[in-house]
């Protein structure tokens, strides 16, 4: 939705009409077209909306809000005989509102638009046949087809066919993903090429699309403690204010400066300057991919001191990979070291074993099947390899078949896999969870935004945690964890008085994620867990996305104090003082107080399209 578009909606119809029709029969009584009474008429027309907000607002919610000010200050006009110069403030404030009510409406279209509206209708594959159904007819089982330039309607599996899909709607990533048989998609995403068969797992509100849009919007109702702050001012400020415009009419019995006064002192901007910047950050945040729950959550980030990581999952990728392979038996070369282990784990499903498969294809390493295989709990596995008998397992599996064992080089942070051919060690495979990538930029990034404690938290030896937190950056780590000594970590460390964001996988990592004042779940995309346990939830497994979301947040803390300071401050200060030395009157002063509302709208707006 554009500019035009947001501005000039049907939503806005009324609050146009009745700008018009104030503006009307204020110029035609300026001329003397038209009678008091007529002009009487168009302001009550005028001033109804504004009346009814503020009866409703002091009835059911005891708030006494710029509503209430203006039609105050209406009424004091014409009890004055200062006719024109209420209709032609009223006015003026009418389009102030009108303003205020657009940018909001504005801010609200781009958490819209940043998805898109999910496909009402799919192809159904039904016994051969194709029609057009409902979404709402879909039950979980079914087979839609997709096509080229299509929305994928329902999150499922692939079946058939293969294609390429924009995930950026709800991964935030900018590389479109590669979809074959047994692949993952979300409603919502592009299929920019190809066709696709995808069975339905999850219908209606179930879908991440759908949870995504859920999530955003809740967001708007978590109010931030600045916008509290700023409504309890607010609240504050009004009975002060009324004192002070009572005591300067009967000081100077000057019916326009007290209607002047009366439109300065109102609270109307310190209203508008948080929620328009918190809806316009979530917008942005969900634009990328980054799910914040609310402004609070937003306002608490941008304060945190204290980042703690879980490892596995978070900073590494949470699969073994094959760092080195070292060669004691020089009969033998890496890849027939690699090719024999894979031949020999070609059928184990221990983790261990993928890692040396996935080593084997990235070297292009050809295996086959072993003529014999047996599993061993605990040890490794036994397997016969073109006549050679192979052992492949721990340092215990070696010493129970008495395979002698030299000094290796191996590190306590990685796991040593030896291989064995005919009773002799030919080589040793060294394993271990892998770095992910852009950790230790991640880290840096987060230091200089002002992050100055950042904790590695995990379940493993020493030896392992000291290995991963030296290759990030992290000074600072705590091994040999279990869940609950992660919370308490996160306790202790509240206890001393800083804020604490905990990142991790939103799965294990949940009461940990509960616990700290931010929660950051990452790579959730289709994880449930993760969205409930989080208050931050980061839909890719990428690590730059945490800085980020810092970052959005940052800035959008920046912009609400750039919006009361300036905006609301500065503009009523200076339009105070120039009322009371009577250098401007209710006229210009409904004039001026458009600034503010347009300086907020502005400099919220922004947030949408500003690089940060």
């Amino acid at each position: 939705m554009n500019f035009t578009q947001t501005f000039f909606s049907r939503k806005f119809l009324w609050e146009i009409v009745r700008i018009l029709t104030v503006g009307a029969a204020s110029l035609l009584f300026w001329f003397e077209l038209i009678p008091l009474p007529v002009l009487l008429v168009a302001m009550a027309f005028g001033l109804y909306s504004l009346l009814k907000v503020a009866a409703v607002d002091l009835w059911k919610e005891r708030k006494i809000g710029t509503e209430l000010f203006i039609t105050v200050a209406v009424i004091v006009s014409v009890l004055g005989k200062e006719y024109l110069a209420g209709s032609v403030v009223l006015m003026i404030i009418l389009i102030a509102e009108y303003i205020a009510s657009a940018s909001g409406e504005k801010a609200r279209a781009s958490i819209r638009e940043l998805i898109g509206s999910a496909p009402k209708t799919a192809v159904l594959k039904v016994n051969g046949s194709e029609k057009t159904v409902q979404i709402s007819d879909l039950r979980v089982g079914d087979i839609v087809l997709v096509k080229a330039g299509e929305k994928i309607p329902v999150d499922g599996k692939v079946t058939a066919g293969d294609a390429v899909v924009n995930q950026a709607p709800i991964t935030g990533e900018s590389v479109p993903q590669e979809k074959t048989v047994g692949s993952d998609t979300f409603a919502g995403t592009i299929l920019e090429s190809g066709a696709l068969d995808i069975q339905m797992t999850k219908a209606g509100k179930d879908t991440v699309f759908a949870r995504i849009i859920s999530l955003v919007e809740d967001a708007e109702s978590q109010q931030a403690p600045i916008e509290k702050f700023t409504d309890k001012v607010a609240s504050w400020l009004i009975p002060v204010v009324f004192v002070f415009v009572g005591v300067t009419y009967w000081i100077t019995r000057d019916v326009k400066l007290v209607i002047a006064l009366l439109i300065f002192t109102s609270p109307a901007e310190l209203g508008l300057a948080t929620p328009l910047v918190t809806i316009a950050a979530i917008a942005r945040a969900a634009r990328e991919g980054i799910l914040v729950k609310g402004g609070l959550f937003l306002e608490e980030l941008a304060k945190v001191t204290t980042i703690v990581f879980d490892k596995t999952g978070t900073l590494t990728v949470g699969r073994p990979v094959v760092n080195r392979v070292e060669i004691t038996d020089a009969q033998y070369n890496e890849k027939q070291l690699v090719h024999l282990a894979a031949t020999a784990d070609r059928r184990s499903s221990h983790p261990l074993a993928d890692a040396i498969l996935d080593y084997a294809n990235q070297l292009k390493v050809e295996y086959g099947e072993p003529t014999r295989f047996e599993v061993v709990k605990g040890r490794g596995v036994g397997a016969e390899v073109e006549g050679k008998s192979v052992l492949l397992g721990n340092k215990a599996y070696m010493d129970e078949n008495k395979v002698p064992l030299p000094a290796t080089s191996a590190n306590l942070s990685d796991t040593a896999i030896f291989l064995s051919a005919d009773g002799k060690l030919a080589g040793v495979f060294y394993i271990s969870d892998a770095i992910r990538e852009g950790a230790k930029e991640m880290v840096n990034g987060l230091r200089k935004s002002g992050v100055t404690n950042i904790i590695m938290l995990t379940g493993d030896n020493p030896e392992t945690a000291k290995h991963v937190s030296e290759q990030v950056g992290i000074t600072e780590f705590r091994a040999n964890l279990l869940p609950e000594d992660k919370i308490n970590v996160i306790k202790e460390l509240q206890a001393s008085g800083v804020k604490v964001a905990m990142v991790g996988d939103g799965i294990n990592d949940a009461p940990a994620l509960a616990q700290a004042n931010i929660g950051i779940a990452m790579g959730a995309a289709g994880t449930e867990a993760a969205m409930e346990a989080a208050d931050i939830v980061l839909m890719q497994d990428k690590l730059e996305k945490i800085a980020r979301a810092r970052a959005i947040s940052k800035r959008a803390f920046r912009t609400i104090k750039e919006n009361i300071i300036v905006g609301v401050g500065v503009v009523h200060v200076i339009g105070i003082t120039l009322v009371l030395l009577k250098i401007i009157g209710p006229v210009e002063a409904a004039a001026i107080h458009l600034l503010p509302d347009t300086l907020v709208f502005i400099n919220s707006i922004k947030l949408l399209r500003v690089e940060i």
